[in-house]
This record gives C-alpha cells, structure tokens and sequence, in this order.
C-alpha cells in the first residue's frame, strides 16, 4: 500500500530513529576521517548534535509540525558540534522551515524541503566545498526533485533518493582527491546518510525500537556521560594478532567472526596475508585468546577493562565538572559591563593558563579532541559581561559552531576571530589593542594571526597513503596547516622534522608545547637540538599539558 503523507507523529518517530542509527554507527563514521589521528571525530560531532534535538523531540507528548519544526530546528542549532554537525544542523533548520506550515508531508512537500535544506546549508559555508555532506545533501534534493514529478509514494520515491544518495557519496573520492588517496568516502555524507535511512527505516516498519537515550554534553567544560558502569554490556576490550600456522580461508574467516559475535560485540577481524587482527568487546576475552589460538600463535594481545576505565573517566569528568561549575559561580556580572572580553577554546592545564594569563575571561574546554558545541558556544558568552566578545575557536572545526552562537546572540556583539590553532589564538590576543574600535582590532588579530604556521606532532591510528607518504599504524605524524609533513618512529626525531619542514628564512620565533604525555626533561632536549639547529631563532618552550598531542608548534 503506497505512503501518500507522512504526519507529525510518524516524522517523530522518523527523527528519533535516524538519531538512533548515528548514534550506533558513529564510531564507524570517525574511523572515515581522512587523517589517521586518534581523535577522528565526524561520527561524534554529527551524533552529539542530532541527540541534543532528539532529546527535545523525544520530550513532545502531542507532535504537530510546528513544534517538532522548532524543537528540531534549536534543539541541532544550539548542540551543533564541529563543521559536519553546524551543517547537519543547518540542513535541519532549513527542511524545518519548510514543512512547519504543513499538517502533513507529501512527496511535493519533501522534494521543496530537501530543496531549502540544502540551500540553507550551502549559504552557511562561507567556502562551500565539493565532495562532502553538502555533496550529498544537493545531489539528493535535486533526485526527490526529478522523483517528485511522477511519484507520490513515499516509500518507492525516498527509496530511489537514498540510492542515489548513495551513489553520489561514492563519487566523493572523484571530487576531494585527499578521499581517494586515503581510500574513504566524506564521512559526514556517511553520517548524512545514516540519518536518513534510519529514519526511513522507521517509515516502511522495519525500525521498531525508537526509545532514544540522550546523551549527555555536560555544559560549557566537557562531556560528561552519565551511563552506569553496568550499561556497558560487554565489560573487556580485547586485541591480539594472530599469526596464522594454518590454512585460513573464507570459510574459516566466517567461522572466526560468528564465534566472535557469539561471545561480544564490536568486531573487528581482518585477515592480512599471514596474521588476523582482532578486536572484540566480550565478557570472556579467554574464549577468543583461546579461539584465536586454534589458528596460530598469537602476540599484540591487549586486554583493557572498560567498565573500570569507564569508571576512572566518569570521577575524572566530575571532578572537571565540579572544578568549572566553580569557577563559573566565581564569575559575576554584577561588576561595571567592560568595553571587551575574550573567550578562547583550549584543553590542557598550560594552555589553559597561557590564554588565562593573555587576559582570557572564558576558557571552554574542548578542541580537536572534543569539539565545543554551540550551546558551549552561548553558555560562555552568557558568563562575560562585556560589549563586544572575542571568541577564538583556535581549530578549524570549531569557527561554524561560534559563527552560529554569533547569529543566535542578540544583546552583545560577538567577533569570531578564526584562529584553527591555539598558536594562532595566542599571536591574536597579543595583538589586541585596548580602545581601538571592535573590527579594527578584527582585521589587525586576524591578520597577524596569518603570519604563523603551526605544527600538531600525534600518532597514526591506521594505514593510510596520504599527502604522498606511506603512514603506518603507530607511527608518529607531524602534522602542519597544509598537511602531514613528517612521518617517522621517533616523537622527537619526527617533531624536528616538522619544524624543519615549517622553517623559511623570515623565520624569527619558534614556539614549542609540550603536552601531557611529554616530561619537562624530555621536552627541553628538543628544545635545545631546536636552538642548536637554529641559533639565529628565539626559540620558546611552554607546557601546553594538552592530550593526544605530543607537542604543538608554531613557527614564526
């Protein structure tokens, strides 16, 4: 039987189960990231934006277009996190525009809905880029367009669009050569497309359960999950390779892995020549160390308990949590309102205090390992009593959502300075200059800003061919503004690397942080091969205490 109209309460239950679907493949969208960093994080971002709407649509007892529209709408607005989630919330807010004035959604409805979607979130990006959710968002609107013609079916005609969907997100790689050579397709266009089959799925029957849990981002500081300990069903993370003393074929491979979902979940078996990699979530890791065994030796073999590192997280996050919330009560706007204040995104106890000693009123924990959400974005300007604010994302994926707060904040003038890296935010608050009017000092911090390159030195999560280099798992990355720049085996080694790669003969300052995984002893070493190399250069060494980061640099 055709599905000529979809009604306010059907399209709840539609959004509640694509936010379902996300939230179950999100992991899977982080590992699309083209950069193998251990803080991939597309599948997070789009997740925690489309669950801060799910939570306000879950909570509507009697749905009408017009209040899923706006709970839809503010709800993926304020919790937007990280490019792809300010886009999926602007696709959102423009397919809410739409059908809010409608009792009912028919095929026509939703063709002009994909329709204004789509352009809302191409006039969001100031630079619009082919090959990624935007890719997909207008390739799709444009097929419901075509489909729309001659098709009233719900069903039969969405059906069409996703493949077509589909299609064109496998076409990403043919339009962002860095997807091709990292052999992915735009992991936002996945998420996108996650989103709209799961509400879909809801639509023909086949998506029952749409209880949706949402998750917790825990305010301004950090997230903050609020899950117990016995919500983690499978409680051992287990790893080991097993190099193969026996024939493995296909059959053999679809046995390993049926025993593996038999005893956990979160399966990764992947068969390379003469060894298998394993990763499973199981309550037993002995079964799978001794299935593994029947196949050959095993060595890497790696078991973590997750309810207790779980634990650990929850005390550390609340300890956090408790620490910002007082330092938040210590902030009063009850003082004179001050002609400027500043907000700057940072992680780690030395940036922190460095932005802090720069004359930061507002410090939002977050950043490439966390994204800050909008709503992080509005808390904190809430908390300044100042005429104009300064807000320094200091990451290129953060500049939307402190665009966005700065749309949605009416009684104060918000500047975004759009510094991608904390080197930057710190070249542009020393750049500030007291008195002058709020764009000059705009245009002087944003330009002065352009004059530093940095550097970010990590580990490689996976294989991968990027940027011409051949990049293996463990292996230490230098990671600079155009691209990855060092590869090595070495922390130090590959750090020096970077900064000779980022070196030209303008070159007066280098600065180097170092963070939380690096000791002051360790870190001076490289500070003195540094001066050594350059002695014409002042060379700066800070303690930056941030994670995943080895070291932070910045030439200039």
């Amino acid at each position: 039987m055709a599905i000529k109209t979809i009604n306010a309460g059907m399209l709840q239950k539609m959004f509640l189960s694509g936010a379902r679907r996300i939230e179950g493949k999100k992991e899977w969208i982080n590992e699309l990231n083209v950069f193998p960093v251990p803080d991939g994080d597309t599948g997070t971002n789009m997740t925690l934006t489309i669950m801060a709407a799910a939570k306000e649509v879950g909570q509507i007892g009697e749905p009408t277009m017009e209040n899923l529209a706006k709970a839809i709408s503010m709800g993926a607005l304020r919790g937007a996190r990280g490019n792809s989630g300010v886009i999926l919330s602007q696709l959102f807010r423009g397919f809410t525009k739409e059908i809010k004035e409608y009792e009912e959604i028919s095929m026509s409805v939703m063709a002009d809905a994909f329709a204004r979607a789509t352009e809302t979130a191409y006039k969001a990006v100031m630079k619009p880029k082919e090959g990624t959710i935007l890719t997909v968002a207008r390739g799709m609107a444009e097929k419901i367009e075509e489909v729309a013609i001659d098709c009233e079916d719900l069903e039969e005609g969405l059906q069409e669009v996703l493949e077509y969907g589909d299609y064109v997100l496998s076409q990403t790689p043919e339009l962002l050569p860095v997807l091709k050579q990292a052999g992915v397709v735009d992991s936002g266009g996945q998420g996108l497309m996650e989103v709209l089959k799961g509400a879909y799925d809801c639509l023909i029957g086949k998506e029952t359960d749409i209880e949706i849990t949402p998750v917790s981002t825990g305010g301004a500081a950090v997230s903050a999950e609020k899950i117990d300990t016995a919500d983690i069903k499978f409680g051992y993370c287990t790893e080991f390779i097993v190099m193969l003393e026996k024939e493995y074929t296909e059959e053999t491979e679809k046995e390993f892995k049926a025993f593996l979902s038999s005893i956990g979940d979160s399966i990764v078996c992947v068969n390379d020549e003469d060894v298998v990699k394993v990763h499973v979530h199981t309550n037993d890791p002995g079964l799978a160390i001794q299935k593994g065994l029947s196949y050959g030796s095993l060595t890497s073999m790696k078991i973590d308990n997750m309810r207790e590192e779980h634990q650990e997280k929850v005390i550390k996050d609340a300890q956090k949590l408790a620490a910002k919330q007082l330092e938040d009560e210590q902030m009063t706007d009850s003082g004179p309102r001050k002609e400027a204040g500043f907000i700057s995104v940072s992680v780690g106890d030395g940036m922190n205090e460095i932005f802090k000693g720069l004359g930061v009123d507002y410090i939002i924990e977050g950043g490439q390992t966390m994204n800050p959400s909008t709503e992080d974005m509005l808390n904190a300007i809430d908390k300044v009593n100042a005429d104009t604010i300064y807000i320094l994302p200091n990451n290129k994926n953060i500049i939307l959502a402190a665009q966005q707060a700065k749309q949605l904040t009416e009684d104060k003038n918000i500047v975004v300075i759009p510094s991608k890296t904390a080197p930057q935010g710190i070249t542009a608050l020393i750049n500030y200059v007291q008195g002058q009017p709020a764009q000059d000092n705009a245009d002087r911090m944003t330009a002065e800003m352009q004059n530093v390159k940095s550097g970010q030195v990590t580990y490689a999560v996976r294989d991968t061919i990027i940027d011409d280099k051949e990049i293996k798992e463990g292996n230490i990355m230098g990671i600079g503004d155009s691209g990855i720049m060092a590869v090595g085996e070495d922390i130090s080694e590959t750090t020096k690397g970077l900064i000779d790669a980022m070196m030209d003969e303008d070159a007066e300052l280098i600065s180097i942080y170092y963070g939380q995984d690096i000791d002051e002893e360790t870190a001076q070493a490289l500070a003195d091969d540094v001066e050594e190399a350059y002695p014409d250069c002042d060379i700066e060494l800070q303690c930056g205490g941030q994670p995943i980061y080895y070291y932070i640099v910045s030439v200039e």
